[in-house]
């Protein structure tokens, strides 16, 4: 790079590091005025404030993670005009680096000074206010210090209405000295930043002879190395080691979809939302964020039992004939308590969660009962709203969370007409549709994600239900729910992105009902293994649903491809032949090799629940049978034979070549040779190495040389 490009890049630096210097001094100057302002009792001020907090970051999440990756962007734009990095490169990465330490400086600070401002009398419109900036604030794992305190949770919780306790003298009004200490710090932090810059500064000017005013502007920063906030909680509250102990069950980083739909421009301040409700919800919000970020936090709600006033709200909510907007996020708090705490979620299940959210699953669907265990089916009901299938979504996740450990457990007389009265529901669940196809979509999979999760006996809901004009039926059994299921596994089979995710419950859920559902296996068995009429291709190529669940048996990941073979193994009645005709040798290995059965026998244990029907070859079928590959599952085009015009001495020296390569590679660990024992399972070959031909002296030199 040339002097001139150098003198201008230089320019360039100093005049971002005059601006970035602009922005450190106005974000100084807000934290110190709210500060003051508060202190003050200037509440309008406070207000204006922080409205335009939230205004500025209302769409940001992860405020230094996106910073991080616009400035690498940014490097990355200027190394490719550039074709060199320059040495002012690092400055620069230091400034910024110092800038980011420093926001996150003022953004602990600024939500130690609110989680105190709320546990005062402050207006409701304020504390609206409030709450929204320590939501903004909650995103950030890095500033949940001040809020993972039992003083802060309880603060929070009792706003949210969890409880109606007076909390303990931890949340007494800050005094005025709480304020003044913050501000001593603030100024701290940007005198001895000021002076660690000078010191760098007057060692730049010393190397390069040139010092402008515009440089001793730009060095007002705030450098937070070694220095803590101020009331910093116990050093036993460690964010940093208990965040890899955070369970994951929402994808990061993501504002909630749904809700950004409903709310609309519901992040502006107005006049007309400063209700009680509004409060509570703005409350949930931050519990939900502290909640889902800080296992502490997750750990302080259980112990602190805040989960017994969170069933009341939900309890009380559910016999409301108007459910408020605050429910979701009720709902959305105990999904995450539930889903990240195992002892919450058998509590839960043991105060009469189920029924409480059957109960409020049947008022979100307003359902009408024909029968017991039948609900009615209105062909022209208007879709489900967005903001009732928002709460049915959230209502399925937390049923699932406590009847997981279901599936496989005998209900009690008691436990099996709650769950059957579930499955009535859930039917409709399958059956309506919400006013946007994702949401559906949405809709179906958590269905299908609970009704995996229940007990099989109490599927046959599904089934019991009369025939009616246009209804999908065989041997005389509605099969309605059966086709909904399987066009939903059909959409989710071409969608092609997370794959496992996706497709294993529906996978395993038409499984478990082809083999308790005589008439499920029947139809499912029609509609994916259709009679084999062209045997001209691989049974994994093609569009149908049958090879793009084949094409799943050979995929990476074991239990996807296992929950594959089992479906189409449970369709050919788990008959090893009939599943080595519709699949071919090489798909099915892997299933037959764990189960054993790579004999090719079929245990009478395995197949005696099944129907003693036979499988009917077609004539197209018969007249190619012969010349089917069995490994591939098709008609291969005819290969020449390799030992065509060899003597018997050449393919005998031939059959020692290839046994002389197989021992080597065993020998040095590549390969295991393996064979099928006499139960049908795979184990190690052993005494190849005795064989006296691979003790011949010109073993592995004379091949090496051939």
């Amino acid at each position: 790079m040339g002097s001139e490009g150098a003198c201008a890049w230089r320019g360039r630096m100093q005049k971002n590091s005059h601006a970035i210097a602009l922005i450190r001094r106005s974000m100084d100057f807000d934290l110190e005025e709210i500060i003051q302002c508060i202190k003050r009792g200037d509440t309008d001020s406070v207000q204006i404030h922080l409205q335009e907090f939230n205004k500025e970051y209302a769409q940001c999440f992860f405020f230094d993670k996106e910073e991080r990756n616009r400035r690498k962007q940014r490097r990355l734009e200027e190394f490719k005009k550039k074709k060199v990095r320059n040495f002012t490169d690092s400055d620069s990465d230091c400034e910024e680096y110092e800038q980011e330490d420093r926001d996150l400086f003022l953004r602990q600070n600024l939500a130690l000074v609110l989680v105190g401002f709320i546990r005062t009398e402050v207006k409701c419109s304020l504390l609206k206010v409030t709450l929204r900036s320590l939501r903004i604030l909650s995103r950030d794992k890095r500033v949940l210090a001040p809020l993972v305190t039992d003083s802060a949770i309880l603060t929070l919780a009792k706003l949210a209405g969890l409880t109606t306790e007076e909390t303990h003298e931890e949340l007494s009004n800050p005094d005025e000295n709480f304020y003044d200490n913050i501000i001593v710090s603030l100024a701290k932090a940007k005198a001895q930043h000021t002076l660690s810059n000078d010191d760098a500064d007057m060692e730049t000017s010393e190397q390069t002879g040139e010092c402008t005013e515009e440089d001793s502007r730009s060095v007002d920063s705030g450098d937070v190395d070694g220095m803590s906030w101020v009331s910093s909680p116990p050093p036993s509250i460690n964010e940093t080691q208990r965040s890899s102990m955070h369970q994951k069950v929402l994808e990061r980083g993501r504002r909630d979809r749904r809700e950004s739909k409903i709310e609309g421009e519901g992040d502006n301040e107005g006049e007309g939302d400063l209700t009680e409700e509004a409060k509570r919800k703005e409350a949930m919000k931050v519990l939900c964020n502290v909640v889902y970020n800080s296992s502490w936090a997750q750990e302080r709600f259980s112990t602190l039992r805040l989960i017994h006033g969170l069933i009341e709200l939900l309890s009380a909510g559910v016999s409301s004939s108007t459910p408020s907007s605050v429910q979701f996020y009720e709902l959305r708090l105990m999904f995450l308590m539930t889903a990240l705490r195992p002892e919450l979620s058998k509590q839960l299940q043991q105060e009469g969660g189920v029924s409480i959210l059957t109960t409020a699953l049947e008022g979100c669907l307003e359902v009408q009962w024909k029968d017991q265990n039948q609900c009615v089916l209105d062909s022209v009901a208007p879709p489900i709203s967005l903001e009732a299938s928002q709460r049915i979504i959230e209502i399925l996740k937390i049923l699932f969370n406590i009847t997981f450990s279901s599936h496989r457990q005998e209900p009690s007389e008691e436990d099996a007409a709650q769950y059957r009265h579930l499955v009535a529901i859930l039917r409709l669940c399958l059956m309506r549709k919400c006013m946007l196809a994702d949401d559906t979509d949405d809709l179906q999979g958590h269905t299908v994600n609970l009704l995996s999760a229940l007990p099989l006996q109490c599927l046959d809901v599904l089934l019991n239900v009369p025939l009616a004009l246009g209804s999908e039926q065989f041997s005389g059994v509605n099969m309605d729910c059966v086709h909904k299921l399987l066009l939903f596994m059909e959409r989710r089979l071409e969608q092609g992105e997370k794959v496992k995710e996706k497709l294993t419950p529906i996978l395993n859920l038409l499984t478990e009902s082809c083999r308790s559902h005589r008439e499920t296996r029947k139809y499912l068995r029609n509609q994916i293994l259709p009679p084999l009429r062209d045997v001209s291709q691989r049974p994994e190529d093609g569009s149908t649903v049958k090879s793009r669940i084949v094409r799943l048996m050979t995929h990476l990941d074991t239990d996807l491809k296992h929950c594959a073979a089992d479906l189409i193994f449970v369709l050919c009645k788990e008959n090893v032949r009939r599943f080595v005709k519709y699949t071919g040798y090489g798909n099915a290995a892997g299933l037959l090799a764990t189960r054993g059965l790579l004999g090719g026998q079929s245990t009478q244990s395995i197949s005696a629940h099944y129907s003693s029907d036979s499988d009917s070859d077609t004539e197209e079928y018969r007249q190619q049978k012969d010349h089917i590959n069995p490994v591939t599952g098709r008609v291969e085009a005819h290969q020449p034979d390799p030992m065509e015009g060899m003597s018997e001495e050449e393919k005998e020296e031939e059959a020692k070549r290839l046994i002389r390569l197989f021992s080597k590679l065993s020998r040095e660990d590549i390969i295991q040779p393996m064979g099928v024992d006499s139960d049908g399972r795979l184990v190690p070959m052993t005494g190849l190495g005795e064989n006296s031909i691979l003790e011949e002296t010109h073993s592995d030199s004379d091949f090496e040389e051939k």
